[in-house]
Order: C-alpha cells, then sequence, then structure tokens
C-alpha cells in the first residue's frame, strides 16, 4: 500500500510543480519560464537524442520545442496536458530533423563493441580530441541499444536514477519503466551500462541550454510584437493617436516586453550562476541592462512609428539597430565580461575548456540565427499587415 501511495505522489510530483509555473508563465512571469525549462529540460533533450542520436542536434531540437511550446503557451487549456504535449513536439521536431536528412543514424550490429568504443577510458587521447568521432561513436552507441529504452535510459541516468520520476516525466507507468530498464540491461554488461551512464550525464544539457532559450525570446519577441502593433495603426486609419494604437495593440506591446525580458532574466540568471566575483557579476548585470532597455525602447519606438508614419524604413530601421544592440551585447560584451572566468577553467581542464567554449559560441550563434529569424519574420508580417509593403 505504501509502495502505490509513493508512486502516486512520484507521479503528481512534477505536476503539482509545473502546474503554477505554468499559469505564472501564461501571465508574464519571468522566473516562472525559468522553473519550467529547468524541470524539462533533461526530458526534452533525452527525447530528442534518442532519436536523432547526435548531441548538439538533439539541444537544438529541444531548444526549439520550448520556444514552440513558449509562443503556444496561452492556447493550454489544461496544465496535465502539458508534458505530453512538450514531448510530441520534441518527437515531431525530431523526426522532422531526420526527414531533412541533416542526421543519418547509422545501423551497428554489436552494441557491447560500440558503448566499449565511446566509454572506454584507454590510453588514446587523439580520439578524444575529435569531436567528429565522438559525436560518432555516441551516435552508434544509442543506435545500439533497445529502440524502446533510449528515452529511458537516457533520462534515467540524467535524473538520478530515479525510475518514477522518469515514468512521470515520460507519461509511463513505473513497471513499465523499470520492465525496459531490465531488458536494457540485459542487453549489455553491467560495467559497460555504468559507463554509459557516466555518458549520458556528462551530455545533460548544463545553464548554457537555458541561455539559448533566452536568447531567442529576447532577440525575437520585440520585433514579432510590431506585427499587432502596425496592424493596430493601419486599422485605425491615418489619423491614429498615439494612445490608440497603445489601446489597440495592448496584447502584442505587452507580449513584446514582457517575453524579451523573460528572456533577459533567464540568460542573466543562467551566467550569475558561475561568476567568479563582483566585477564578472556588475558586467552581467550590466550587459543585462542594456538589452532590457533596449527591448522597451523598441517597443516604445515602434509603437510612436506606427501613431506617425506609414512607411516600411524606419521600422525597419529600428528593428535592425535593436536586434545589432543584443547581438552585440550576447556575442562581444558578454564573453568578454566571463574571460576571467573561461581562463580559470581553461587552465583546470584545457581540452574540456575548448569544447565548452565551442559548444558556446555555436549554441550562442543558433539561439541568436533563430531569434532573428522569428524576429524579422514578425517585423516583415506586421509591414504586409499594415500596407506599408
Amino acid at each position: 500500500m505504501s509502495a502505490l501511495l509513493s508512486s502516486v505522489d512520484a507521479r503528481a510530483g512534477v505536476d503539482r510543480q509545473l502546474e503554477p509555473l505554468l499559469e505564472a508563465a501564461r501571465g508574464g512571469d519571468r522566473d516562472a519560464f525559468a522553473r519550467v525549462v529547468s524541470l524539462c529540460q533533461n526530458s526534452v533533450t533525452a527525447i530528442a537524442l534518442s532519436i536523432v542520436r547526435d548531441v548538439p542536434a538533439s539541444e537544438d531540437i529541444a531548444q526549439d520545442a520550448f520556444l514552440s511550446a513558449w509562443m503556444n503557451l496561452r492556447r493550454l487549456q489544461n496544465p496535465a496536458s502539458f508534458l505530453p504535449w512538450l514531448r510530441q513536439i520534441t518527437r515531431n521536431l525530431a523526426r522532422d530533423h531526420l526527414r531533412a536528412g541533416r542526421s543519418r543514424p547509422r545501423p551497428v550490429d554489436d552494441a557491447e563493441a560500440v558503448i566499449a568504443q565511446v566509454a572506454d577510458p584507454g590510453p588514446d587521447p587523439c580520439l578524444r580530441l575529435l569531436d567528429d568521432e565522438r559525436r560518432a561513436a555516441i551516435e552508434e552507441l544509442i543506435a545500439a541499444l533497445p529502440d524502446d529504452s533510449r528515452e529511458i535510459l537516457l533520462l534515467y541516468y540524467r535524473e538520478g536514477q530515479r525510475s518514477r520520476h522518469v515514468a512521470d516525466l515520460l507519461g509511463l507507468s513505473d513497471a513499465a519503466v523499470r520492465k525496459r530498464l531490465s531488458r536494457a540491461r540485459a542487453t549489455v554488461r553491467r560495467d559497460l551500462l555504468e559507463r554509459f551512464a557516466e555518458l549520458a550525464r556528462d551530455t545533460a544539457p548544463s545553464a548554457a541550454f537555458t541561455t539559448v532559450v533566452a536568447g531567442a525570446l529576447a532577440m525575437a519577441s520585440p520585433p514579432a510584437a510590431a506585427f499587432g502593433i502596425l496592424g493596430a495603426a493601419a486599422a485605425g486609419g491615418s489619423k491614429t493617436t498615439f494612445l490608440q494604437v497603445v489601446l489597440g495593440a495592448a496584447g502584442s506591446i505587452a507580449f513584446g516586453a514582457i517575453a524579451a525580458l523573460t528572456g533577459i532574466w533567464l540568460g542573466l540568471r543562467a551566467q550569475l550562476k558561475g561568476a567568479l566575483d563582483a566585477a564578472e557579476r556588475l558586467a552581467l548585470v550590466r550587459s543585462a541592462v542594456v538589452c532590457a532597455l533596449a527591448s522597451v525602447g523598441f517597443v516604445v519606438a515602434i509603437t510612436l512609428v506606427a501613431a506617425r508614419d506609414r512607411g516600411w524604413l524606419w521600422p525597419t530601421v529600428m528593428t535592425l539597430l535593436f536586434m545589432g544592440t543584443v547581438f552585440w551585447q550576447s556575442m562581444v560584451v558578454q564573453p568578454r565580461a566571463m574571460r576571467r572566468r573561461h581562463a580559470r577553467e581553461a587552465a583546470l581542464d584545457p581540452e574540456a575548456a575548448a569544447r565548452d567554449r565551442r559548444r558556446e559560441r555555436l549554441r550562442a550563434r543558433f539561439g541568436l540565427g533563430l531569434g532573428l529569424v522569428g524576429g524579422l519574420g514578425g517585423l516583415l508580417a506586421g509591414l504586409v499587415a499594415s500596407g506599408r509593403l
């Protein structure tokens, strides 16, 4: 009886945590969305990785999934449906990724040989310095596992080997999770499975993952809000006042400002966790303040222009200036502020630090690129809808 009650409590645990967070996030709470991402990022990346078998691609897909969920969060009526909905978004994106030919899983016949290749702590440092070789080995390792156990194994080791928690995150019963774990353990030797556990933990998303999601939100949200702002001005005719635009586009204005500030806050929060001293924290906070002021300033400026100008030039110029400001802060100012931290990490472990820096650059570029596409897309739609183009 006690086991049954504990199982029920475990299943309700994540839902209980998510319900108030989702409600707050729908209302624009900056901290709530950070908690949603941190609670779900292991399961989302594990689902993607089990399908595409590529760590960087799985994180890109997970970022897309979280951004899609964020943009459509207001449509979610029942918080209990959030996890199944998010899992389905992730699986669809991962399958689209495979269909696009960007990841081609390789067939593997010998599971133990592949795991030994990845996890063997032997004296061949050259192999470990080659990211492409490591990526291929990870791909083959995951392919060697039973199809119905990949998600579970990855998440099981990333979540501290708590089967009930894994069951809750994946929408399965605890018995089903344990059965698949048992089947996977029967497939490979115990020592190799333990090394796979280390691999699963090592590839789990870090605070940098949240930073990427935040960067995309901060970049994309204000320009995307221009769609509603410009549309409200066009609907009011040639003599629309600033107040009329504000009233007509209140939802878009609030969305643009709140979503951007949420993204900036998420990124700052993740960066401050590893700050060396007060000087680094101050530099990061200053950069975040610049991005926040740029976001709010853009929303106010685009509203003023919408009321007084019917052309396409000024909205476009302001959008590019805003995006340039955020891009400069993210790609130049913030890395410069964290330079001493990165130097210390390089002194302790040069190989790991170099690998982390490459990943951070790729993730930052991906997040900003996604924000650029989303923001310019929103602006273009607004210009067309308002008759400016």
